[in-house]
């Protein structure tokens, strides 16, 4: 049998090819067509014939690498779907014309997907090469031969705290919890989610490196409207019943908003209370400054303001 499901519900492919033996394991909540799909791939990938030319590699067998790499990400099924998206386009293809491959695929994509969705595809091929570069399969690393696409499909939206408290209000006890966490501390949906009893200390809070985008610790001081909801620690909801929730509250309190927004609504909340950025940043967690600089505008935003009301006197 080439695809199974263990005791706990986890998928595995295992196929045999020439004497041996290819195991992957899948993420959960993967499903039998996802695991088809990499059997498929991993079928193209062993079972390819030597390329004419050496150090050329199909990019078929690129993209099992990437796979077989995506399954120690933090996101695996997520990383595994934007590679099989690009699948199409590898096939029949060699490592070499790598290039021309990414060409077409945003060529046919972009009709269909935002610049930042087609860019997890492109990082995916990109990744594949890199590994196969590390390990000597290709003489040079292709993915350096195209770039992504100019991300400028970002939407911002920042919430008045009139807002929020219509938005807490509509929703239910543990949705409401996890509003006003994000928004007095700027934690993501994730970092939520994964907070327990221990990671609140007298004054501060802890964000654990493993459950961070950027893998680092971070603190966040506790200031004194944070500490009632800090009592529905740890959540009693996961991750898809914070996101129905949340999508009643919105449309109950008439808001279109994502829960994402409460961080991006932290970050101008207390930049016009005259926040430096570089606060702004060690409270978000931005690696770097450069990060925090897309509040920037909301600095100039209260300077036109000031100046308005100087030449209003005037």
């Amino acid at each position: 049998m080439s695809i199974w499901t263990d005791h706990a519900g986890r998928l595995h492919v295992g196929i045999m090819v020439g004497g041996r033996r290819i195991h992957r394991s899948l993420p959960q909540g993967a499903s039998k067509g996802d695991a088809k799909l990499i059997e498929a791939e991993l079928r193209k990938a062993i079972g390819h014939k030597q390329p004419n030319i050496p150090g050329d590699p199909p990019l078929s067998a690129i993209m099992a690498l990437y796979i077989a790499h995506a399954e120690t990400l933090r996101s695996p099924k997520t990383a595994i779907q934007h590679a099989l998206r690009a699948g199409p386009w590898c096939e029949g293809k060699k490592a070499s014309e790598a290039e021309q491959v990414a060409a077409k695929l945003i060529a046919d994509l972009r009709p269909h997907y935002k610049p930042a969705t087609i860019n997890r595809s492109l990082g995916a091929l990109k990744a594949g090469l890199t590994i196969a570069y590390k390990q000597r399969l290709i003489p040079e690393d292709y993915g350096r031969r195209f770039s992504r696409l100019p991300e400028n499909n970002q939407r911002h939206t920042y919430l008045s705290l009139e807002q929020v408290k219509r938005l807490a209000d509509a929703a239910s006890a543990n949705v409401r919890a996890a509003i006003w966490i994000a928004l007095l501390t700027g934690c993501r949906r994730g970092e939520i989610l994964k907070l327990t009893r221990e990671d609140i200390g007298p004054d501060h809070l802890r964000i654990r490196a493993g459950n961070t985008k950027t893998m680092r610790q971070r603190t966040v001081p506790i200031v004194a409207a944070l500490r009632p909801w800090l009592e529905a620690i740890p959540l009693q909801i996961n991750f898809e019943g914070l996101k129905t929730g949340f999508q009643r509250a919105r449309k109950k309190a008439g808001i279109d908003v994502n829960f994402h927004d409460l961080r991006h609504s932290c970050a101008s909340l207390l930049i016009n209370l005259g926040t430096p950025l570089e606060v702004v940043r060690d409270i978000l967690g931005h690696t770097t400054v450069k990060t925090t600089e897309r509040y920037a505008h909301l600095h100039v935003d209260r300077q036109k303001e000031a100046l308005d009301k100087l030449s209003a006197m005037i």
